[in-house]
């Protein structure tokens, strides 16, 4: 019996802590999901010539900050981000756009980069809507990296865009979080979900996706469902990893933009 009994308690024990621990995972998940820099950015112009800082107001009342670079094309690129970093580091990526004469608008979510607030799937989704609201150009692609293809396909669904390139993209949260804690049960944790391959295939605008083979993070085979999810064009970076430049600036990735915003405006 006093086997049966200490046997017991350990299992008790066992239980008690892993309860504990779950609950501190639903408590704090928030904080494994977004990663920001919450450091205000610089002014605009002092990273990208030309460029110019904008405000948009959210509709729960949030000014958040965010960069436009200016352009002559008739496409307009709007960025949303992945869950870490802020707009300064998706510099490089605006740059490389302009070079193109393509205007880009790149968005801070609530949180990032000095902007007031806390991240969730449903600010994330208004923060989007205040940048989409902000854009006065005839055509707009929505560029969306990782985390943000999650925003910009919702974002698709209610302000249709003439293109959408989603770059990492995974098929729900839940699906990237099980790879990267495969020990956990993520599915029944998660209380922001960002869905992708099961809206997906009601965007009627032309869709890319951009994938790297060497991604562990976003394992291409999320990436490839949620293509074959959307019947999308896919641009396949050899070896390339999750945070690796050439899925930030690289030349694949900047052709599959540049290519569908000829696409958009090209005569029928």
């Amino acid at each position: 019996m006093g086997v049966v009994t200490t046997l017991a308690r350990t299992a008790l024990v066992v239980a008690a802590v892993l309860i504990l621990l779950l609950g501190l995972l639903w408590v704090f998940q928030r904080r494994l999901i977004y990663l920001p820099d919450s450091d205000p950015a610089p002014p605009a112009a002092s990273v990208l010539p030309g460029a110019r800082d904008l405000t948009l107001t959210t509709r729960d009342g949030l000014r958040l900050a965010a960069w436009y670079v200016p352009g002559h094309h008739d496409v307009t690129v709007l960025v949303t981000g992945g869950n870490a970093g802020n707009r300064l580091h998706r510099a490089p990526l605006a740059r490389a756009l302009a070079a193109h004469g393509l205007p880009v608008l790149l968005m801070d979510y609530r949180g990032y980069g000095g902007n007031p607030g806390n991240p969730t799937e449903e600010g994330l989704h208004l923060d989007a809507l205040a940048a989409r609201d902000a854009i006065r150009s005839p055509h707009v692609i929505y560029f969306g990296e990782s985390l943000g293809a999650a925003v910009a396909t919702r974002l698709a669904l209610e302000r249709p865009p003439d293109g959408l390139v989603l770059r990492s993209p995974f098929t729900d949260l839940a699906a990237a979080g099980q790879v990267n804690y495969p020990f956990l049960p993520v599915r029944a944790l998660l209380r922001d979900r960002f869905p992708v391959a099961d809206g997906i295939a009601s965007v009627r605008a032309p869709v890319v996706v951009v994938y790297g083979t060497g991604d562990t993070i976003v394992p291409p085979h999320l990436s490839r469902a949620v293509a074959g999810a959307a019947r999308a064009t896919t641009v396949e970076v050899a070896g390339a990893g999750h945070n690796d430049l050439a899925l930030l600036n690289g030349r694949e990735l900047v052709g599959a933009v540049v290519d569908l915003a000829e696409r958009i405006t090209r005569p029928s």
